[in-house]
Order: C-alpha cells, then sequence, then structure tokens
C-alpha cells in the first residue's frame, strides 16, 4: 500500500505521494490512514465544476485533481479579478473544502502559481518573472525528465529560460520547450468545456434562497421573457433548453426539457417545465433552497414569424406540438410514437414508430414520403396484423390461382370473389437469396368479409408445397 495523496500536515512532515505505507508510519506513527476512493473523487470534482458554472459556462477539468475555469468576459461581473479569486476561495472554505487557485493569462503559468504559488494573480506581462523562481515540477513535466535536468544544475525554471532552445530540446526532448512556451503564454493550450456552452442564457441571483416549486416556475417565466427579445432578434426558436438551479450547499441540478417545434414563447416554456418538475419531483430536493437560477437555450432553429389566419392561430400544428410537449416531458421522449414511411415493398417493412421529437419535421417528412395515388401497386387493407397468421387454403387454382375457400381460427370461409395476385419480391439482403415471393390476393367471402391473404413461394421454387397466410383484414 502506498500514499495516493497528502494533506498539509502530511506535507510538512516530510511524507511523499508513492511513498509507502509502513515507512510513512515509521516517520510518522500518529498518521491516520483514509482507503482511497478514486470513483468518490472523480464524483466530487465533477460536482465542483458544476458549481464553478456560475462563474463561467467554460470549466475544464485538469485530469483528477484541478480544473481550470476560462474567465475571459466574467470578471466584470464580480468586480475584479482579485474579487473573483476571493469569492472562490472563500465559498468553497465554507463548503468545507480547501483549494488552491491563481489566475494568469496561460493555462500552465495557472497551473504552476495554483501549486507553487497560490493565491496571486499575474499579468499578460509578469509571466517570466512569476514563473522564474518555481521549480521545475511547475512545467508539468515528468519526473524523470525533473531528474535528469536536476543532475546537470538545473532546478528552476528560470534555470531553462535563458538556455540555447536547440542544444536543450536535442538533449532533454522536445517535451521542456513545450511546457515551458505554455507557461509563458508563447504556445496556445486551448481548453476542453466538459459541457457545452449555451447560444442564449438568462440567469437571476437571489438575495433570498427559494424553495417552493411555484416560485422556481415564476423565476422561469421571468428568464423565458428575458430570452425571447434575443431569439426574435436572431430570428431563431428554442428546441433545446436547461434550467440550472445552484443551492445553497453547492449541490446543481441540471434540468433539460426538449420542445417538438421551435418556440420562444415564455409561457409555453414556463408550462413545459411544470411538466418537468412534476415529473422529477422527488428527485428534486431543494434543501436550504437555491440561490442561482439559470435558462440555458442548448439548441435552436430558424424560427420566422408567420402571419395569423381567421382562427387567431398562426400555426395550425402548434396545440399538437404542445399537447407532444407535454406528454413527453411528463413521460419520457419515448412516450409518443407517429408511422414514418419505410423504403419496403414487404408490408410489414414498409412503416415504423419513430419518437415524436419533431412535429413540424414529422410533417414534412410524411408529406415528402407519401407516395402518390397512381405510385401505390395495390389498395392495402385498414388492419394490417402484426405477424401473417397461418391459414388452410382449399382447392387452390394452380399455379397462381386464388383459393375456393380456407380456414383460418378454426372456421371456414367461402371465397366468392378474388382479385390478384399481386407479387412482391423477397429483400435478399435481408433475408438472404432463398427469400420466397409472396402472391398477394383481395379475397370476398360470401357475407361480404374482405381479406388480404399471401402464398408464401412460387410451385416449384421450393420441395414442399407453398404455404398459405392472411395479413389483414379490409372491412
Amino acid at each position: 500500500m502506498r500514499i495516493a495523496a497528502l494533506d498539509i500536515c502530511g506535507e510538512k512532515a516530510g511524507l511523499k505521494r508513492g511513498q509507502g505505507l509502513a515507512e510513512a508510519r515509521a516517520m510518522l506513527p500518529g498518521i491516520e490512514i483514509i482507503a482511497a476512493d478514486p470513483a468518490a473523487d472523480k464524483g466530487l470534482l465533477t460536482s465542483l465544476a458544476d458549481w464553478c458554472d456560475r462563474y463561467t459556462p467554460l470549466v475544464a477539468m485538469d485530469g483528477t485533481n484541478g480544473l481550470y475555469l476560462d474567465i475571459t468576459g466574467c470578471v466584470h461581473l464580480h468586480g475584479s479579478e482579485q474579487s473573483l479569486l476571493a469569492d472562490i476561495l472563500f465559498r468553497l472554505f465554507r463548503l468545507g473544502i480547501e483549494v488552491r487557485g491563481a489566475i494568469s493569462s496561460s493555462a500552465g503559468l495557472s497551473w504552476a502559481m495554483a501549486r507553487y504559488r497560490p493565491g496571486h494573480i499575474a499579468g499578460p506581462q509578469d509571466g517570466e518573472k512569476v514563473l522564474a523562481p518555481l521549480p521545475l515540477a511547475a512545467l508539468r513535466l515528468p519526473l524523470d525528465t525533473i531528474e535528469t535536468l536536476a543532475r546537470v544544475g538545473l532546478k528552476t525554471a528560470g534555470d531553462l529560460i535563458p538556455l540555447p532552445r536547440a542544444p536543450l530540446a536535442r538533449r532533454f526532448g522536445p517535451s521542456v520547450l513545450l511546457r515551458l512556451d505554455q507557461a509563458l503564454g508563447f504556445e496556445d493550450e486551448p481548453l476542453s468545456p466538459r459541457l457545452p456552452v449555451a447560444s442564449l442564457s438568462a440567469e437571476r441571483r437571489l438575495a433570498s434562497p427559494i424553495q417552493d416549486e411555484d416560485d422556481i416556475l415564476q423565476l422561469t417565466l421571468q428568464l423565458a421573457k428575458s430570452l425571447r427579445q434575443s431569439l426574435e432578434e436572431r430570428e431563431e426558436g428554442g428546441r433545446l433548453f436547461e434550467l440550472v438551479l445552484f443551492r445553497v450547499d453547492g449541490k446543481v441540478f441540471r434540468i433539460r426539457a426538449a420542445m417538438s417545434a421551435a418556440s420562444k414563447d415564455p409561457e409555453r416554456i414556463a408550462a413545459l417545465y411544470r411538466e418537468r418538475l412534476q415529473a422529477i419531483h422527488d428527485d428534486l430536493d431543494a434543501g436550504f433552497g437555491f440561490e442561482i437560477l439559470r435558462l440555458c437555450v442548448l439548441k435552436t432553429e430558424r424560427y420566422l414569424a408567420t402571419q395569423e389566419d381567421f382562427s387567431g392561430r398562426s400555426d395550425q400544428t402548434r396545440p399538437l406540438s404542445a399537447f407532444a410537449d407535454r406528454v413527453m416531458a411528463r413521460f419520457g421522449p419515448d412516450s409518443l410514437f407517429a408511422l414514418v414511411l419505410q423504403e419496403s415493398h414487404v408490408p410489414e417493412r414498409a412503416t415504423s414508430f419513430s419518437p415524436v421529437l419533431d412535429i413540424a419535421g414529422l410533417a414534412v417528412q410524411q408529406g415528402l414520403d407519401r407516395p402518390k395515388a397512381a405510385d401505390l401497386p395495390s389498395v392495402r387493407p385498414l388492419r394490417l396484423f402484426r405477424r401473417p397468421e397461418r391459414v388452410d387454403a382449399i382447392a387452390a387454382e394452380l399455379p397462381e390461382g386464388a383459393p375456393a375457400s380456407f380456414k383460418w381460427r378454426k372456421i371456414i370461409y367461402q371465397v366468392t370473389k378474388a382479385e390478384g395476385p399481386e407479387r412482391i419480391a423477397g429483400e435478399w439482403w435481408i433475408d438472404g437469396e432463398d427469400a420466397l415471393t409472396r402472391d398477394y390476393f383481395r379475397i370476398e367471402d360470401v357475407e361480404g368479409r374482405r381479406f388480404w391473404l399471401f402464398r408464401d413461394g412460387l410451385y416449384g421454387q421450393t420441395v414442399a408445397p407453398p404455404q398459405w397466410f392472411l395479413h389483414g383484414i379490409f372491412a
């Protein structure tokens, strides 16, 4: 067993990460040992990243023990860089978490300062002066590289800065110059935010935390109204929204709600979240209340204003899409399905059920995919069975005629009229080269009932005689 992490007391006692536990106990008999839990550490770091979203939406993970915050354009909301840093450290300290932080113009220099000169702020021109006295470990170099540099007398970052670059790279590898340039800001090191940045967002910081669901919905309505003007200027409507609730103890809730058609109506957005909050009522623990509410638009679509007709509605699909939004918000996106045409001549494969996530797109798709009457090979039954049912054909005309009667579900039906066959070949790319050909017949019995039968296979195509199936009923 080895040491994975240390607190300040352990570091002052001379213990090091990777050191054996027996040796550590010999140096410090009263040491307190806690088993490492990487999953819990990752969960804590993820929750801290969510908490830091109150300062900037650009939060990136730094391995397993750090966070990067890109605060460009966010400093003025907190007064100054010093006040922003002090606010982060103080709030986390009150939550029982000890952190170290620093601010600079590059990610590499901020990493070094947070660990070896915490609490300081370096301007764009102060990089070399701040970095020079720091040890080589501040450059994020591998341990073996640091030891090799130390053997030739190079112990601080300032020892590397004045040296010729070409011999340094040849002897110690290109990573030394790369890390040095990243710390000094000469080499770009872009951050990868852990969450997508919303195209639009509105936020409300509360002097007194709220807990009641009606208060949350009222503030959501106000935030949606503040977003409406921005959406109108862009001629866009929101399709995917996210309500972010910051609880006073640091817990962050993200509640997403999708719409089946783009909208910028605040009332509709608030109604959608009313359904979402009722659906997740038991999972939303308000605790001591929420202090910050933020409504984000994660996905938008083109939304052009249309003129109202005599009914007073500008969009005839709005009642349907509003109903779909409420149902899916309450019961999930897989609660509503619609039939969509597929590219197949086999009847049971010609349609499929698709989730109703896009009312407008579904209407357009159905309009484009709906075949013309002249293109239809034949009339289809009103009721199509999920699976064709086996029947016994009696006195079928050979080789391609309809039966004189058939037995289905222990009842014999006498055939008076028959129309067909309508031949549908098998799909060899799905069913294989041995797929049988079907001959469909529209049949009417003596009492006027109409059926849709098919013979699976042709006479002479297989050794066994073809079988008959009932696939649907017309009336």
